[in-house]
């Protein structure tokens, strides 16, 4: 009779054994052996479609990493690309207290900025409550734009369609001859 209680205590200890020597390990990621490391599996992760997955790696990695800009950097991306221009600009200013220098970080940083500044110079706009302070300061920014870029404009105006000339289309009349005008280029019209 005392066997059929212990049995039970027994099997019970033991279960609960099992899931204290496996939960440390298995609660926690492996840290990756090197930054390589750590951006192909976020490549891998990506590629398979698993954003989540990959974006936890690099964040992981720049936990194990510190001093490496490398995670900021590909997060940044990461983010862009998504549209997610707030955290692109807070992970690319971790790249750049990390190489001041990094073109692609400030890249994202600049594209970013210039993205969440429009949408919001556009909402106001459409609003019609643009006007004074705000007005003149957002026309001195363009112009700062402008003159940074060396542009005119900042956004050209879409040039019109030019419709191809089709073969099977009515015949063409002939052409000027250049001794016939005084155009030399009629020929060409």
């Amino acid at each position: 009779m005392m066997l059929k209680r212990l049995i039970p205590a027994v099997a019970c200890a033991a279960l609960l054994a099992a899931c204290a020597s496996t939960g440390d390990s298995a609660g926690k990621a492996a840290k990756p052996a090197t930054v390589a490391a750590a951006v192909a599996e976020a490549d891998a992760a990506a590629a398979a479609g698993q954003r989540d997955k990959a974006y936890a790696v690099l964040k992981g990695a720049s936990l194990a990493f510190p001093a490496d800009k490398t995670p900021w950097v590909r997060m940044a991306q990461m983010r862009f690309d998504s549209n997610d221009y707030g955290e692109a600009i807070v992970h690319a200013q971790e790249a750049l207290a990390r190489d001041p220098d990094d073109l692609l970080a400030n890249s994202i940083a600049a594209v970013s900025g210039l993205r969440v500044s429009s949408k919001a110079l556009g909402d106001l706009t459409r609003k019609a409550k643009l006007s004074g302070d705000v007005k003149s300061e957002a026309q001195d920014l363009a112009k700062l734009l402008r003159t940074s870029l060396g542009e005119d404009v900042l956004v050209p105006k879409p040039k019109p369609a030019v419709k191809p000339r089709s073969s099977a289309g009515p015949a063409q009349a002939p052409a000027k001859t250049a001794s016939s005008s005084s155009d030399p280029f009629g020929a060409l019209k």
